[in-house]
């Protein structure tokens, strides 16, 4: 079990962050496992055929289908978007001692392989070379799908940002995830390992992951605390057509069919390019469509960066759920 005792100064600290190196480090994982990720197999089906050619012994070495993933693979984000060149060039920073020492650790009772003794041995060449693989399997495996999954992300914290300015902290956490649960200031995440402590005013950063799912991830200080969970709406991630669900024939009477379906997708934030993509119209025929809900009040538009997310309204709420 993991607890993390929080001070009002670490509440005042719980932030947001989403990281394309940590999504493509945990998608590793999905592909040395992919039926225990069994939601991804249309993303994994779609990539195998373009990591031909491309040897991913060593990543494949150092993240396996379960276990410790090295925490230089996976630096704290410096800020709430970051720049995946940045972080790789973070990854490249690490001291060589670090490297080495998270290469040959292993849980109690397993030892390190040879290959993992061999990497540890060379740690400058070891992290060039994963630096190396990592930014080249990017451009063939995410880079691609980074629009949607980057759309689901911003509006999973879009969402959390509300609740934790409306609910504080018991907001967020309260349906974070089913192995994490907040009482009388202690956070309490379910894992296999155990860590009791405080978080002395540095407060929690909290990083939505889709290839996380169907678990959570944490880490422990003296790195900056951290706690990975699957967004909101991650099963629609890989949807295509029309969203899924009932679809209320007396909400498609009164606003139309394809307004029911644009109200009843922004059950989670979404973009317009995002809308589309699902629902399998014109990026133009979305924007007309939201236009209407905008100005009835159902849904509103919030920009982050030069984008902008759409979620409904608790009037629209209150129209797609009844």
């Amino acid at each position: 079990m993991i607890e993390f005792v929080f001070t009002p100064d670490d509440v005042a600290r719980v932030r947001f962050a989403f990281s394309p190196l940590w999504e493509m480090v945990r998608s590793l994982r999905v592909l040395a496992d992919p039926s225990g990720h069994a939601l991804h197999l249309p993303w994994a089906h779609a990539v195998r055929p373009r990591l031909r050619g491309l040897d991913l012994g060593p990543l494949r070495e150092v993240v396996a289908a379960a276990g410790y993933i090295p925490d230089f693979l996976t630096p704290p984000p410096a800020t709430p978007l970051p720049d995946l060149a940045a972080e790789l060039e973070t990854v490249r920073a690490t001291p060589p001692e670090v490297v080495a020492a998270e290469l040959r650790w292993t849980a109690r009772g397993s030892r390190p392989t040879p290959a993992r003794h061999a990497m540890a041995a060379d740690p400058e060449r070891t992290l060039e070379t994963l630096a190396d693989l990592l930014g080249r399997y990017w451009a063939a495996a995410m880079e691609p799908f980074w629009p949607r999954v980057r759309d689901l992300l911003e509006g999973d914290v879009l969402r959390r940002t509300a609740a934790l300015a409306v609910e504080g902290a018991a907001g967020v956490f309260g349906d974070l995830h089913e192995a994490v649960s907040w009482r009388s200031g202690t956070l309490r995440v379910d894992r296999h390992w155990t860590f009791s402590g405080e978080l002395a005013g540095r407060g929690l950063m909290l990083i939505p992951s889709a290839f996380v799912w169907p678990d959570v991830s944490v880490m422990v200080p003296p790195y900056q605390a951290m706690l990975s969970y699957p967004p909101n709406g991650v099963a629609t991630l890989w949807e295509t057509g029309p969203p899924a669900g009932d679809r209320k024939d007396a909400l498609a009477a009164l606003i139309g069919r394809r307004r029911a379906e644009l109200l009843t997708a922004l059950a989670t934030p979404a973009s317009t390019t995002e809308l589309a993509r699902r629902m399998d119209v014109t990026a133009g025929a979305v924007s007309q469509h939201l236009g209407v809900l905008r100005a009835c009040g159902l849904v509103t538009g919030h920009r982050l960066g030069r984008r902008v997310l759409y979620v409904r309204t608790s009037a629209g709420d209150a129209l797609a759920q009844g």
